[in-house]
């Protein structure tokens, strides 16, 4: 067989991926992609829940919040924050493995994930800075993007399968 017969039937990393047994069966089994887009969907829950309040606590003044220290309030809920991530980045890495091919030409999704590297500077330089004051302005701000950035994600996360 010549050269050029042998590169015409091989398969590219992609196709290797798309009939890997696991992904197969996550395509074929009706109750799999379904499942774990409910886990995504309940991580993402507790991702922004999290955030939420600890946004809404450095942002706004709330009464109910205004008792809780903010730095207090973020160490409780950070566990919860890291539980939810990381939940969503599996069942998140899973459903795009299966639709890899699909997805890296989906426009929503593509904004999805700079939106979640944008969530991530975001959150990185607020905690460099050390400080979680809600006096301060830059925090206030941060505070603010991060709740405006995190419904941005939502809001592509549920638009990648209509686009």
């Amino acid at each position: 067989m010549s050269t050029t017969a042998l590169a015409a039937n091989a398969i590219t990393p992609l196709q290797a991926l798309d009939h890997w047994a696991p992904i197969v069966w996550l395509k074929t089994n009706v109750y799999a992609y379904p499942t774990l887009e409910v886990m995504h969907i309940v991580a993402i829950a507790l991702v922004f829940g999290t955030l939420w309040i600890v946004d809404l606590r450095l942002l706004l003044r709330l009464n109910v919040l205004d008792q809780l220290d903010a730095r207090l309030l973020a160490k409780a809920l950070l566990p919860w924050t890291i539980v939810g991530f990381l939940l969503a980045a599996m069942t998140g890495l899973t459903m795009f493995v299966s639709r890899v091919g699909d997805l890296i030409s989906n426009t929503a999704f593509i904004i999805k994930m700079c939106l979640l590297f944008t969530a991530g500077t975001n959150a990185a330089i607020l905690h460099a800075r050390g400080s979680l004051d809600a006096e301060n302005v830059v925090t206030r701000i941060q505070a603010g993007l991060s709740i405006l950035i995190w419904l941005a994600v939502i809001t592509c996360g549920r638009w990648i399968a209509y686009v």
